[in-house]
């Protein structure tokens, strides 16, 4: 592939990552962030010790905290901001890009309050005329892992199957591969739900509770996630996928994912208050908990899991009553839908 010019929109660990596989396949790779200390240190000391503390990035990597510099003459966008900044983000872009380019996005969540995909929401907010089909860029990563170049094995989603092969060849390398889907809708609630899933298997493990109940939490939480994103508009087989059940997987069983350890804390009796403060990154699955609630309930979709940690997060529910109201419910066929 020919070189080309990109921004990455947010300088955090899997922004920072992701700028480093773009690097590695020959790109100009621009950082964009609003922190001057975090911008002027990548540039100085081509580190990002917020996030890694023994990775150097290559000298070639820039950043800047002047949007219209980063976006100058750029191929494409990718954005790795937070959920709840996203359409702010989105229409500072709009203000201050002047040509059309290849939209990307990196982010799990679902807005708050409007319950959108945040692929709906960059449409909103840019126009068509400056931009592509938006690709989704999602599956099973830990920013941890990629910065070291493990094997990562991920999904360009678009409704455009060219558009999802371009970003496919855009970031491809012997580390690092995407596989094209056009579900879109699939593989963004798919990312986004599955956080809510893994705060509540941290909380489990908090608990004491062993493999047998992470197996459930994780299989039983795939199953009302598929539930929600087929009445959304999904096709069943994508949580099957990479972004389904393996993103699934990464995040409801590792230390890296900050949503486990969120729920890891919560379990052992850490208040929720102090889990944010200490957490020093945005925990997606807290607020995505909430949006999923509200969503379910206006779709009419059974999400037992998702319910209970609303309760727990928002309405000061017991854990343990929440776990005991859990394993009292209605028995079920474990193929029903409703």
């Amino acid at each position: 592939m020919q070189k080309q010019k990109i921004a990455v929109l947010g300088p955090g660990s899997w922004g920072t990552a992701l700028s480093q596989v773009l690097n590695d396949n020959g790109h100009d790779v621009r950082i964009w962030g609003n922190i001057p200390e975090q911008i002027k240190e990548i540039n100085e000391k081509h580190t990002n010790k917020r996030y890694f503390k023994d990775a150097v990035l290559d000298e070639k990597i820039i950043a800047y905290d002047d949007l219209s510099q980063a976006l100058e003459g750029v191929d494409a966008i990718l954005f790795v901001v937070p959920t709840k900044v996203t359409r702010l983000v989105a229409k500072q872009v709009a203000q201050v890009l002047d040509h059309k380019v290849t939209i990307m996005h990196a982010s799990k969540g679902l807005e708050p309050d409007s319950h959108k995909r945040l692929s709906t929401i960059l449409e909103e907010e840019i126009p068509a005329r400056l931009r592509s089909e938006i690709v989704v860029v999602s599956g099973p990563s830990h920013a941890e892992e990629t910065i070291v170049r493990d094997i990562t094995l991920i999904t360009a989603a678009s409704q455009n199957l060219e558009t999802a092969k371009y970003v496919q060849e855009l970031f491809s390398n012997h580390y690092f591969r995407l596989y094209t889907n056009t579900d879109i809708i699939g593989v963004e609630t798919a990312g986004a739900l599955k956080n809510i899933i893994a705060v509540g298997a941290g909380i489990l493990h908090g608990l004491g509770y062993g493999d047998n109940a992470k197996a459930a939490i994780i299989t039983r939480g795939l199953a009302e996630i598929t539930r929600l994103g087929v009445k959304m508009g999904a096709n069943p087989l994508t949580y099957s996928g990479l972004s389904g059940v393996g993103d699934l997987i990464v995040t409801g069983t590792s230390i890296h994912s900050r949503n486990w350890r969120a729920g890891d804390a919560l379990g052992r009796g850490e208040k929720l208050a102090d889990i944010e403060a200490n957490m020093g990154m945005v925990i997606e699955g807290l607020s995505t908990t909430k949006a999923a609630y509200e969503l379910a309930n206006e779709l009419g979709v059974y999400m037992p899991i998702t319910q209970a940690l609303y309760g727990v997060i928002y309405e000061d529910s017991h854990l343990k009553q929440a776990i005991q109201d859990l394993m009292s419910n209605e028995f079920k066929a474990e193929n029903e839908w409703s």
